[in-house]
């Protein structure tokens, strides 16, 4: 967060055009909910290539990135499509290098939240027993065995996530760049505080956050930048605001599935679409086709 300005609302194209470059590590976050699909799309429709990204479960959106050859590298724990099955995208990529290789880097979710905090705490490294007696650190590299200087146990280390810049989808944000998020909030928090530059997507801007259960606040100094993209979380839902929409998920797949199939549908309903009120009028009663 060092040098950080306050939050500044502006236009979603804006704030990637500004925040986002070629060969950065992108963190776009968000689990089951508010996964900031409209950022997404901008990050592709802008055409950023060499990108590492990073995410703990990627979904559509990666699915997305990866087969427009947004991603040369993937840091992840788990990734599909939820309730349907494969990413296709991302194993064409990874499994016949189209539309060109990926690497990957596999931890587990207990590895990635902690490499999150350790980023967002200002620590080189996190400590868990989670790796301990599995297989996992043979095929990971980023994973090494640390004895414990008090017990002598042996634990695992991680390394600290510190993206580039990361970007979440929340509900809500005042005028003064405070952010809301409530329901599931997942890594949200720590993927942001862990970032060099932040931008956040926003249901609405609203003059003062009420208090809700569970709520988790981000201060305006932890944003760069808050653009508001109604429904931007979509297919996702957001808690408050709109359900999830299952049928696009499930409609994904047979998209997904063929190159030619996905390439021009990236085109009609993202590439040509000026944003994402667009991308959602395009995709209208259809869904996927």
């Amino acid at each position: 967060m060092e040098g950080r300005r306050s939050a500044e609302v502006t236009s979603l194209r804006e704030a990637v055009a500004e925040l986002v470059h070629d060969g950065d590590a992108v963190a776009l976050e968000g689990f089951t909910h508010l996964i900031p699909t409209a950022a997404a799309h901008e990050v592709i429709r802008q055409g950023f290539k060499e990108l590492t990204l990073i995410r703990m479960t990627p979904d559509l959106i990666y699915d997305q990135m990866i087969g427009m050859g947004c991603a040369i590298r993937l840091i992840f724990s788990w990734g599909g499509n939820p309730g349907v099955g494969s990413l296709h995208r991302f194993r064409d990529a990874v499994e016949h290098g189209w539309p060109h290789p990926l690497e990957i880097e596999e931890h587990s979710h207990a590895g990635m939240a902690n490499r999150y905090v350790a980023g967002a705490s200002n620590l080189p490294f996190a400590v868990l027993r989670g790796y301990v007696g599995t297989d996992l650190p043979k095929v990971t590299k980023t994973i090494a065995p640390v004895r414990c200087p008090f017990t002598g146990e042996e634990l695992m280390a991680v390394p600290a996530l510190n993206p580039d810049v990361s970007i979440i989808h929340a509900q809500q944000a005042d005028r003064r760049g405070n952010v809301a998020i409530w329901g599931i909030t997942g890594i949200q928090k720590e993927a942001v505080m862990a970032a060099k530059r932040a931008i956040v997507t926003v249901e609405e801007v609203v003059e003062e956050l009420e208090p809700r259960p569970f709520q988790v606040v981000l201060p305006w100094v932890a944003v760069d930048a808050i653009a508001v993209v109604a429904k931007g979380a979509h297919p996702s839902y957001a808690d408050g605001y709109y359900d999830r929409d299952n049928t696009f998920y499930e409609g994904w797949d047979p998209v997904s599935r063929d190159r030619e199939r996905f390439r021009g549908w990236m085109e009609r309903h993202v590439l040509g679409a000026e944003d994402f009120a667009e991308h959602l009028r395009s995709i209208g009663e259809e869904v996927v086709r």
